[in-house]
């Protein structure tokens, strides 16, 4: 025949692996829910209440360390990475007018309730207030374009965490004393 070839080649046979086993039998269903039986109540109750609260307030004050000096490995999830470290750097470093919001609304408030004999004085107080708010909220929303232009150039768009650019406009309105974790950078230090 045209095209056939006159000597059948047949396949070389394939070596057949098998699986290496485990060297024992594969236990039965009871034996295994025994290995995994454990009691959902220690025999000591108060010592093993006792371990809980021990380690959970280890965990407190490291937690708690770590936001003073800004150890990494402590953190909460929240505050955790270097995206997240350069936000909060980024907003330490420069002066916001949202930060001085706090304290002036407690002056303003406190104002107000001297200034209920002059109406006029009250309703200046009043939009006064609403004024800087307005100029604190615009000034955070430029700080975090700025801030999301800045982290965009430094860890590409996909490092970037969601709600970061909300983490920063949240941090900027609190007084620096005030913030957690605390200021690990000066005003003027900007990062990197």
């Amino acid at each position: 025949m045209i095209g056939r070839k006159k000597t059948p080649v047949e396949p070389e046979p394939q070596p057949v692996e098998t699986a290496g086993g485990k060297g024992r039998p594969t236990p039965t269903r009871r034996e295994a829910e025994a290995r995994n039986r454990r009691p959902l109540v220690p025999d000591d109750r108060k010592e093993a209440r006792r371990i809980a609260r021990e380690q959970r307030n280890e965990a407190y004050m490291k937690q708690r360390q770590a936001m003073v000096t800004g150890d990494e490995r402590y953190l909460p999830l929240r505050d955790k990475g270097p995206v997240r470290r350069y936000a909060r750097d980024y907003v330490d470093a420069r002066w916001s007018i949202a930060e001085f919001f706090m304290p002036l609304a407690l002056v303003m408030i406190v104002a107000m309730m001297f200034a209920g004999q002059f109406p006029q004085l009250a309703n200046a107080l009043v939009l006064g207030m609403y004024g800087v708010l307005l100029v604190a909220i615009v000034d955070s929303l430029i700080m975090v374009q700025l801030l999301k232009r800045r982290l965009r150039k430094k860890f590409g768009a996909d490092q970037i965490q969601p709600w970061t650019g909300f983490y920063a406009f949240g941090r900027s309105f609190y007084f620096r004393r005030m913030r957690q974790p605390k200021p690990q950078v000066g005003r003027g230090e900007y990062p990197a």
